[in-house]
């Protein structure tokens, strides 16, 4: 290894093992390894196997001071290829049982391989906030630790406020008869930062019953460790959640808005990580072909995301207020979509969109949201989807499911203005006519404007000088490279 290769830091980055939050640190590491960083990126055994089944065997070779290592789940093999996003809440209760032992495990092999001078020593964590374990290693061994939001910052500020909810009385929920009752609907009017909320936009982990329920344990835990980061980074932007900016700044002393990612990435001069991506299923990039033979701003993008599973009833709802529509669509499916079985869909539905509607089972997200012929995105309202939508400048449909999604909703349709929200009960005709007033309609024609004009500031704070790119560096020569 050259003396040059020896001088640069070395950053160990540690995604929550899902689709969604390894997408979001992997675009993260990119940008610190165009700022000089040695990457180690450390993914699950399990989902480092399905990105080499879906990126192919050597498709992580050859980047210089980009290395991929992996850590074990703690979980039991699962049937088949196992091709699919595990339990969260197996998951979760693994990271708090397991995965200290099995990432204290990979920095001695780490730091075996840089004593070898096979790479440079570490000298920082850069980890998800929702794997609380990594601050518990970069304490034992002396080293600054950033945690990283892959969530929005209002879902981030909502699950810090969880005990308080309970100390209020409003939750444990009595039973399941209070989630469709309209108790949901009771305003929530003291969290500072969060306007005009109520009990169903604030992250669905608070609809339980049990005051033990080892969610809330493992939001607790993830609370106690962030005090403890050195510092807390968002991909998020000032001008897009400023008030829950200002109001998490009071309550943690360094935190750094450096997003949104897709728009920093975009920007970037360099390029040779471009063709390093994280999709856990397999692209199928024909669809990129077939939109390019669709009119501008005509086709209806929709995907659910990497988790969300939903009835066949209501797909189908999905499917025929899509078919009704009349509009170009494409529609991600996942092949497992559809709770406990694979999709169906009838060949009446197929035979009445086939002049019109494809179907893939998985796209590059990014490529579709901004090519010329999308003209709005039916969507789960993930934070990634969220914010790469924002960046293409494209008005929003949203389902949101579980997690962060409903906050996200709701800022998307309230705060934002660039979105209207599908009943939780989808009915065919409501999809149907909320698709023709996003993509011909009045409200959807100042919805567009009203994005394009976000796309704009979101380019603007990630451009050199903007206030995410200045708030990149202050983390990367104020936290990282402080000891270095």
């Amino acid at each position: 290894m050259s003396n040059f290769a020896k001088r640069k830091p070395h950053a160990v980055l540690t995604p929550y093992p899902v689709q969604g939050h390894i997408n979001a640190l992997l675009k993260l590491a990119k940008l610190l390894h165009f700022r000089g960083f040695h990457i180690t990126f450390v993914n699950t055994e399990y989902n480092h196997k399905r990105l080499l089944k879906s990126k192919g065997p050597n498709a992580f070779d050859g980047f210089n001071d980009f290395n991929f290592e992996t850590i074990p789940d703690g979980l039991t093999s699962m049937e088949g290829d196992g091709d699919v996003s595990q339990d969260l809440r197996a998951l979760c209760r693994s990271i708090i049982k397991n995965f200290h032992r099995f990432f204290r495990e990979l920095f001695a092999k780490l730091h075996d391989s840089a004593t070898a001078g096979l790479i440079p020593p570490v000298t920082c964590f850069v980890s998800d906030c929702y794997m609380p374990f990594t601050v518990d290693v970069a304490e034992e061994h002396a080293l600054p630790i950033v945690l990283f939001s892959p969530c929005s910052a209002c879902f981030f500020l909502a699950g810090f406020h969880i005990p308080k909810l309970f100390q209020n009385g409003l939750l444990p929920l009595k039973d399941e008869s209070y989630e469709t009752n309209g108790y949901l609907d009771t305003i929530v009017d003291w969290i500072p930062g969060l306007k005009n909320f109520r009990l169903k936009h604030l992250p669905t982990l608070i609809r339980i019953k049990d005051p033990n329920d080892l969610m809330i344990e493992f939001m607790i835990e993830v609370g106690d460790k962030c005090h403890k980061a050195s510092a807390i980074v968002f991909n998020t932007s000032n001008e897009l959640e400023s008030d829950v900016m200002n109001t998490l700044s009071s309550i943690f002393p360094s935190l750094y808005t450096i997003g949104p990612f897709a728009s920093f990435l975009s920007q970037s001069p360099q390029n040779h990580l471009a063709s390093l991506d994280s999709n856990l299923w397999k692209e199928d990039t024909k669809c990129l072909e077939w939109l390019e033979t669709k009119e501008s701003k005509s086709v209806v993008y929709v995907n659910f995301g990497s988790i969300i599973v939903m009835s066949q009833e209501k797909l189908l709802e999905f499917a025929w207020g899509l078919a009704n529509s009349k509009k170009p669509f494409l529609w991600i499916i996942r092949p497992d979509l559809v709770i406990g079985g694979s999709v169906v869909l009838s060949s009446e539905f197929v035979n009445e969109i086939s002049d019109r509607g494809l179907i893939a089972s998985w796209c590059p997200q990014e490529k579709v949201l901004n090519h010329p012929s999308i003209g709005g995105f039916l969507t789960h309202c993930g934070w990634n989807s969220t914010t790469e939508s924002v960046c293409a400048g494209m008005p929003m449909l949203c389902r949101p499911f579980f997690a962060d999604q409903p906050p996200n909703s709701r800022i998307i349709c309230q705060e934002w203005k660039i979105g209207m929200e599908i009943d939780t009960n989808v009915k065919r005709g409501e999809v149907e006519k909320l698709i023709n007033e996003l993509m011909v309609g009045e409200k959807g024609k100042k919805m567009r404007q009203r994005a394009m004009e976000l796309k704009k500031k979101a380019e603007e704070d990630t451009r050199f000088g903007g206030c995410s790119y200045m708030n990149l560096d202050k983390v990367i020569k104020e936290v990282l490279l402080k000891q270095y």
